[in-house]
């Protein structure tokens, strides 16, 4: 670690010392052990009921504290128009008024709970940074409220740079990565307070702090990018600890850390060239967030009086010339899960407010992306207009969404591009399940006319559907999946293939925390092993696998297997935006190549159990006379390519001289 970020870091846990001592001060309130059993599946605390599903009227009956939001804007944005949330008792009763050089009020809007007043700005391009009052006059001559409110000047820091194919995306689940501040564990004021790391449904106590401390282990592995599951407060009875229930689209959850500790975050990996991804949720929220506790308009949300709805999933339903309306809407306005509600993005305040948050974190953190959760279950237009928006104030930004779909006419509706339904996403990239499908099909089964090996074949051939198929992420593994290294039956060889596969392919690869030191684990959210925590990221772990010390063999050589790739890629557009040739699967080998002007790299997998010899006389035209290559895994030279040998399950990956 460069010693300026050791002394910024340093300082980071010295204010983040305060926070242990008042921990180790309560330690005895949160130690309740009452509210465990024995069951490592324990899914909340004993004595905690789960939601139910109710009918929720904007009544304004539950107010809590007073808001305004966002809570400041900057000048110079590429947008003019900013609306502004206030929160307070009966402010809709009230009439606005602001007086400040540049700054006009174009509409107010009030809707049915009489504690929610939105009012539409202009902020013209002249207009300077400063700070003033807006202004609520009560009708009978009581005495003004008034809140105070600050237009910054943006920063030239760096922000938004993007995330392309040059990069290689490490995956983590702060809750479980790693303990750098146990101060902040016992989440004060907070529904579920302490964590529990024997067991799976709990908070473990990973957090922002644990993570500045390992960038140095992510930038060694050859990964140039963070992308952390969401970060925002979720305070919820349980089930907590993944992030994606928020209650509080504003601040970032006090048991990860805070606000000033994510930006430092970004300022410490754009230190070392590493990039920061925010995972959002537009889908729905957690049921204690404070706008559902208090809803601003009975149509906030999707909600029936009849009783609740499942969503289907089957997302389709947006291209199908067929589709049944009540198809579509368990679709696009059923819930997830009763202590999820279903956001209503087609509410004009609700979309601006979304929009707006998202560009205020942006501007705020300087973080470089979004992943955009359950994308395919909002609302098209929405997300149309959120990719627009964002991309129109950050050109650069990297987004990619979650489409956990099956086929590649499906998949590839939501990607940018004029698509069934004249639908323009807008969106640069999405989540590559289809070549995941075919990845983990061509790792574990016979090649077929179409199954096995031939399956990746027949997915790369399909790319003619996107505008640019570079965008989108390609992986093995996430944490809604098994772990890949179980998936492939613990079969090391098997493994170095897959992550050869996934480092060499087009697109942008992604690798879920653990993975490179053969993590296992089923079910993702609902397994017993796939959100496990990093070994040596907790205090009084036997084993710190950060450390090459305490690694095994096998872990130690799976890990050199994505350093070397990772980093070759880095330094190497061949492999970032390099052309693809691939060419047809024959005897189970499936042989593709990337090249550019200035270096061609072949890449052969054998995915049958046996040795074979590739002949190379197929490829010449590929090969353009070269004789010779350099394995970019083992760095041993190949003086001969006329022929490949290949050990069963392998993939050989070749600069070619």
């Amino acid at each position: 670690m460069m010693i300026h970020q050791k002394m910024a870091l340093a300082n980071i846990k010295r204010t983040a010392l305060c926070g242990l001592l008042g921990f180790l001060f309560t330690l005895p309130l949160i130690a309740q052990h009452g509210i465990y059993n024995d069951d490592p599946m324990q899914k909340m605390p004993l004595g905690t009921e789960e939601s139910e599903y109710h009918y929720r009227e904007a009544t304004g009956e539950s107010f809590s504290n007073t808001r305004i939001e966002p809570p400041n804007w900057w000048t110079g944005m590429a947008e003019r128009q900013l609306e502004i949330l206030i929160y307070d008792r009966n402010a809709s009763d009230l009439e606005p008024s602001i007086d400040y050089p540049g700054v006009s009020l174009l509409e107010t809007t009030r809707l049915e709970n009489p504690n929610y007043i939105f009012l539409l700005l202009d902020i013209a391009p002249e207009t300077k940074a400063g700070s003033f009052f807006i202004e609520l006059k009560y009708p009978d001559g009581r005495e003004n409220k008034a809140y105070p409110y600050e237009l910054k000047a943006r920063d030239n820091t760096p922000k938004a740079q993007g995330i392309t194919a040059a990069d290689f995306i490490y995956l983590i689940m702060p809750d479980r990565f790693a303990n750098g501040d146990k101060g902040n564990d016992k989440g004060r004021d907070m529904l579920q307070k302490g964590t529990n790391r024997d067991k799976v449904f709990f908070r473990h106590g990973g957090d922002l702090i644990g993570i500045m401390e390992h960038l140095d282990y992510i930038e060694e592995l050859g990964a140039t990018a963070l992308w952390l599951n969401p970060v925002l407060e979720n305070d919820q009875p349980y089930e907590s600890y993944h992030g994606y229930a928020v209650t509080d689209h504003y601040e970032i959850d006090p048991r990860l850390g805070s606000n000033e500790q994510y930006r430092q975050l970004i300022q410490l990996a754009h230190a070392r060239g590493q990039k920061v991804i925010m995972d959002v949720i537009f889908n729905h929220t957690g049921d204690q967030h404070w706008f559902i506790r208090d809803l601003p308009a009975t149509d906030w949300i999707h909600q029936w009086k009849d009783g609740y709805r499942d969503i289907s999933y089957r997302a389709p339903v947006h291209l199908d010339p067929y589709a049944a309306e009540s198809d579509f809407t368990q679709v696009t306005d059923s819930w997830f899960d009763k202590h999820m509600p279903d956001l209503n993005q087609q509410h004009p305040q609700l979309a601006n407010y979304l929009i707006q948050n998202s560009i205020w974190w942006t501007e705020y953190s300087g973080q470089d992306g979004f992943r955009v959760d359950t994308y395919a279950y909002c609302d098209q237009g929405f997300m149309s207009e959120w990719n627009r928006r964002m991309l129109k104030e950050y050109p650069d930004l990297g987004i990619f969404a979650e489409t956990w779909v099956h086929g590649t006419g499906v998949q590839s509706w939501f990607a940018k591009g004029t698509r069934a339904n004249d639908h323009n996403s807008h969106l640069p990239g999405v989540t590559d399940f289809q070549l995941y499908y075919a990845l983990k099909e061509a790792l574990t089964e016979t090649q077929e006319w179409t199954s096995g090996v031939a399956k990746i074949y027949y997915i790369l051939a399909q790319d003619y559907l996107y505008e640019d198929a570079y965008r989108n992420v390609l992986f093995l593994d996430n944490h809604d999946l098994g772990r890949i290294y179980g998936e492939l039956g613990e079969d090391l060889d098997k493994f170095k293939s897959a992550v050869s596969l996934l480092l060499t392919l087009r697109g942008i690869p992604m690798l879920y925390y653990g993975s490179e030191i053969l993590m296992t684990g089923t079910g993702g959210a609902f397994g017993e092993g796939g959100r496990r925590d990093f070994p040596g990221g907790f205090p009084r772990d036997k084993e710190n696998k950060f450390k090459e010390r305490d690694r095994t063999t096998e872990e130690q050589e799976a890990f050199n297997v994505i350093k070397a790739l990772a980093n070759y890629r880095k330094e190497n557009p061949v492999l970032q935006n390099g052309q693809l040739t691939q060419y047809i699967p024959e005897d189970g080998v499936y042989v593709f190549f990337r090249y550019n002007e200035e270096k061609t790299v072949m890449i052969a997998y054998n995915s049958n159990p046996a040795e074979m010899t590739l002949a190379t006389d197929r490829f010449a035209q590929q090969i353009a006379g070269a004789t010779a290559g350099t394995n970019i895994v083992t760095g041993q030279k190949v003086e001969d390519v006329a022929s490949l040998l290949l050990k069963p399950y392998e993939t050989v990956v070749l600069e070619l001289q």
